[in-house]
């Protein structure tokens, strides 16, 4: 089994999004994924609603920082947020292929609640068609 880290600022959002979508696109077990942030700010309960709503349960993540996972053998580190692709501290993973790709953050769009959920639809859309990309591409479907 691969390992995989997806890392975002406060892994609240986008890389809890990109966790749920990368477990569970999987057509058959071939990694184990791992998302944490360089801080922690908890688990964005906006990031859960959007997520069932496509049928994938994020409810039991926790925010875990970086450092919790130090010893981990990464195949694959993912960033999803530039400040995380730009400020995240030294992560020794020889051999790890290291992906970037920023997403917006829909937790910082103020407005009504609809304009708030489109700005969760569009991430999450946009998150779950990257993953499952990703996932077609290095492990072939």
């Amino acid at each position: 089994m691969k390992n995989i880290l997806v890392l975002c600022t406060g892994n609240s959002c986008r890389s809890q999004m990109a966790h749920g979508y990368l477990k569970a696109l999987q057509a058959s077990p071939v990694a184990n994924v791992y998302s944490a942030g360089i801080e922690t700010h908890g688990l964005n309960p906006d990031a859960v609603a959007i997520m069932a709503e496509d049928g994938v349960d994020i409810s039991a993540h926790t925010s875990n920082h970086v450092d919790e996972y130090q010893g981990i053998a990464w195949d694959y580190i993912i960033t999803v947020c530039d400040h995380a692709y730009e400020n995240c501290p030294y992560i020794p993973a020889p051999g790890a292929r290291r992906l970037h790709h920023n997403f917006m953050d829909p937790s910082k769009v103020e407005g009504t609640p609809e304009e708030r959920h489109q700005a969760f639809l569009e991430a999450r859309n946009q998150i779950r068609d990257y993953c499952k990309d990703f996932l077609e591409r290095e492990f072939k479907g």
